[in-house]
């Protein structure tokens, strides 16, 4: 695995144009490069290091000789393809959901459970761009403090539902702006000037949506923490790649805002902004386009008097950290093993 060949497998879409970006960024031993997407995509070019390749059709053959393979095309592709790669004598890195809850898959950001990436049968899934970005922050915090409970609102980019959504954000902008009509056929709603709830299914008997169960069950398998209480509330907003995340934590000991600020400014994977005189913290903007998660906003929660609780403002950029980033990271640490 000194020099593997790797394979992106959704290589023409959002997330995979931004692995192919950073394995060339981070400068990432490749040895060999496979890009494969549906038929459609097939023949389509890419560049890797100023070398041309062509895109292939996704085929269960398509991986003889890849050492590690990037899935980024959806449960459905994931679930079909994974096993071929397998077989095939490959280790998936799967940006779906389609394996994450597997008890016999681990569920990795490297800056917090590395370990369990040995433990892999094949298969080690990517989290949730938004538990990414939430846990992130809160990991380091969770080693002194033990978090008990996590209150989450987000607020989630079009990026997190693909190229299709962002193209039909700035569609739709345009119509408005224009004052000419404008029908959505990716997103179910207006995207352009609204916020709506996630749209993901909702179960009929708790209301919450797929996205919430998610940050729930993500976040108590990678902290090992099966107990851990989480309420999410995630919604769309009308930002093209970077989703933000209003936390208020619990932990079990008390702790206070300069705590948590000293520890977050020595976390990897974080920059804290949090300038109250200048009130500037936190932005979309300036998250995208960035590997690290911001940080700020970071206070008491004036609604807990004992003392153990406060809140803070994340953002970070849903096609890194969220994505491409986190599964690239993943393979380095299969190449250093």
């Amino acid at each position: 695995m000194s020099k593997p060949v790797i394979a992106i497998v959704g290589a023409t879409g959002a997330v995979g144009v931004e692995l192919l970006k950073c394995l060339e960024g981070r400068g990432f031993p490749v040895g060999g490069l496979r890009l494969l997407a549906s038929s459609r995509s097939a023949g389509k070019t890419m560049t890797f290091k100023g070398e041309t390749i062509t895109v292939e059709t996704l085929t269960p053959d398509a991986f003889a000789g890849v050492d590690i393979a990037l899935f980024s095309a959806g449960g459905a592709i994931s679930r079909e393809f994974a096993s071929h790669a397998v077989r095939a004598g490959a280790v998936v890195v799967d940006n779906s959901s389609a394996f994450r809850m597997d008890a016999d898959v681990p569920l990795v950001v490297p800056e917090i459970n590395p370990e369990a990436i040995k433990g892999h049968k094949g298969i080690i899934a990517n989290p949730n761009c938004s538990t990414i970005i939430a846990l992130l922050p809160l990991w380091p915090i969770h080693r002194r403090y033990k978090v008990k409970r996590l209150i989450a609102a987000t607020y989630q980019a079009a990026s997190g539902a693909g190229q299709a959504a962002m193209d039909e954000l700035v569609a739709g902008t345009r119509a408005v702006l224009d004052g000419t009509p404008f029908e959505p056929k990716v997103i179910p709603y207006p995207y352009a000037f609204n916020v709506f709830s996630h749209n993901s299914k909702v179960d009929p008997e708790t209301g919450y949506n797929e996205e919430e169960i998610k940050l729930l069950k993500e976040s108590r398998k990678i902290m090992g923490e099966p107990e851990l209480r989480v309420s999410a509330t995630c919604v769309r907003v009308p930002v093209l790649r970077a989703h933000s995340e209003a936390l208020t934590v619990e932990c079990e000991r008390p702790v206070t805002p300069a705590a948590v600020r000293e520890l977050l400014s020595s976390a990897p994977g974080v920059r804290v902004v949090d300038d109250r005189a200048a009130n500037r913290f936190p932005m979309p903007l300036d998250a995208s386009g960035r590997d690290e998660i911001l940080v700020g906003r970071i206070r008491a929660d004036t609604s807990d008097p004992t003392g153990h609780s406060f809140a803070m403002f994340v953002a970070g950029d849903q096609l890194l950290k969220g994505a491409a980033l986190n599964a690239v990271q993943i393979a380095e640490h299969l190449v250093a093993r």
